[in-house]
Formats: structure tokens, sequence, C-alpha cells
């Protein structure tokens, strides 16, 4: 029995062992750093990773992440040096490098954050007040964000923090202020539109105008030499006709009283009388023209009183 109730007591002496070597010790990664308090006082900083060993009970170990890590910063409205408001999204990149520092003032990331988020928005403000809307949208932007880093690391320090990188995502005018611009560009563009087509219009009325000046002196032209021309011709056919009257004025006064039938005595509803011995058709009764007194030919037969040509 006396040896039944030994090896119970060795067994419990064995596991209370084991679990002591066991709360003796705690690992450390390649990402993690820790600290090591006791009974919440501070006693050593590791960084290296491995097994490490600790008092069991009373040490208890604190890790703290040694990678980097990102502060996303919500957007915010920053009034300009020009009294410009502009809506700045930004966020930093930091490193813990103090531990214990950022264990006793701020204890973790989330906190850290926090703290970090406020004096970022304060260095922004300082930074981005002394300078432009150009300077910060275009001109002085990489200035700036190196200035700010500059200014958040070293308050950072105080939390044992090292701040690496701070950029400014977008900077850009809030949203009625953007659509203020957009509708100030729009009304320029429409402005400098109606502008370019009342040019393009008196332009296009010039050269209506020259081209239909320029046809009517053409047309006045053309029609002045159609004149002179037609004026030309007519005269040559008088004088032509002129000439030939007087070499035969018999043959002329035949030639144009054939003219003349030719063009009174058309097929139509025209209808016209004349007396037989009127001077019309002074070639119906005689060949020659001439009254019949005077006709080397016979006499014709009489004529009825009156005759009617279609």
């Amino acid at each position: 029995m006396k040896t039944g109730i030994a090896g119970g007591i060795a067994a419990v002496v064995i596991l209370l062992i084991l679990v002591l070597g066991y709360a003796s010790l705690f690992t450390v990664y390649q990402t993690q750093q820790a600290l090591v308090v006791r009974l919440g006082d501070p006693r050593r900083i590791v960084t290296e990773p491995g097994l490490h060993f600790k008092v069991p009970l009373i040490d208890n170990v604190i890790y703290v992440d040694k990678r980097i890590l990102d502060l996303e910063n919500p957007a915010q409205e920053v009034i300009a040096s020009d009294s410009k408001r502009l809506v700045v999204d930004a966020f930093a990149r930091y490193k813990v490098v103090d531990p214990l520092r950022f264990y006793q003032t701020v204890g973790s990331v989330e906190g850290a954050n926090s703290r970090l988020a406020t004096l970022l928005n304060s260095a922004l403000r300082r930074v981005l007040g002394e300078s432009s809307l150009t300077a910060v949208v275009r001109d002085e932007r990489a200035q700036m964000m190196a200035r700010v880093r500059e200014q958040l690391d070293r308050e950072a320090h105080a939390f044992g923090i090292n701040v690496i990188d701070v950029r400014i995502r977008r900077a850009d005018l809030p949203e009625q202020n953007s659509q203020a611009v957009y509708q100030r560009m729009q009304t320029e563009r429409q402005r400098e539109a109606a502008e370019f087509r009342a040019q393009g219009s008196q332009r296009g009325q010039e050269i209506r105008a020259r081209a239909d000046r320029d046809v009517t002196v053409l047309v006045a032209d053309a029609t002045s030499k159609a004149e002179q021309t037609r004026g030309e011709g007519d005269a040559t056919r008088n004088r032509i006709f002129a000439d030939a009257f007087g070499q035969d004025p018999d043959f002329f006064t035949f030639y144009r009283s054939m003219q003349a039938y030719e063009a009174a005595l058309k097929p139509g509803e025209t209808r016209f009388l004349l007396r037989p011995d009127s001077e019309f058709f002074r070639y119906f009764a005689n060949a020659s023209g001439r009254p019949p007194a005077q006709a080397t030919a016979p006499a014709s037969p009489a004529s009825p009183p009156a005759a009617a040509a279609r």
C-alpha cells in the first residue's frame, strides 16, 4: 500500500515538473518581439526568434509585432493657405522599435493606431495649411509628404515607434466644390463653343456673301457679253437684210411675207378676218405682189368679198 502511495506522489511530482517546465518556455517567431514582465515589472526584451525561458507563474510574455504596420487614416478636410478646402486621404507605414516604451505608452497596435491617426491629422493640417492648392495637387506634393513624415516620426518616438513613410493617396476638392468647379468648366467650354460657332457662322456668311457677289459679277459679265454678242449678231443680220433689200427689194418683200404667212397661218384656234385685197394677202392674188392692173399675168378670178384664215 505504501508503494502505491509513493508511486502516486511520484506521478504527481513528475506532472508538476512537466507543467512547470512547459510554463517556463515560450516561443518568439521571426515576425515578433517579446517583452517579459514579472508581476507588472518589465524585465527584458527578446528580439531573437526561437525558444526562450521565463519564470513560470510569475513572468508574463507580451508579444509585439516587429513587421511594418499600416495606418489607414480616414479622409478629412484640410484648408490650404489660399483658403481652398481639400479632402485629403493619407496613410502611413510604421514599425515598433522600442517594445517597452510601446507597451508603456500605447499598450497595443490598436492604441498606437489611434494615437498616430491624431498625430497624422495634426501634421497634415500644419504642412498643408502652409501650402497652396496647386502646390498640394501638383508642384510640391513629394516635399510635403516628406515634411509630414518627419514631423510624425519625431512625435512618434515617444511611443517607441519609427515612422517609415507617409503618403497622400488623394487630395481633391470637396464634392460640392468639385460640382461647382465642374459646372464652371462646363459653362466656360459652352461659352467657348458658342463663340467658335458664332465665328464660324460669321465666316460662313462672309464666304457665302463673297460667293454670291462673285456669282452676280460673273452672271452680269456673261449677260453683258451675251447681249453684246447678240447685238452684234442682230446688227450683222440687219446689215445683211439691208444689203439684200438694196439688191432686190421685191425678193426681200416676198421673203418677209412668206415668213409672216408661216408664223400667222399655223394650226391653232387663232382666228382673224381680213379683206382679200389687203396688203397681207398681196401674194395670194398675184405671185409678183403687184396690183392686178400692174401684173403681167392675166388677172385672177374674182375673189369672194372676204376670206377667213386659220
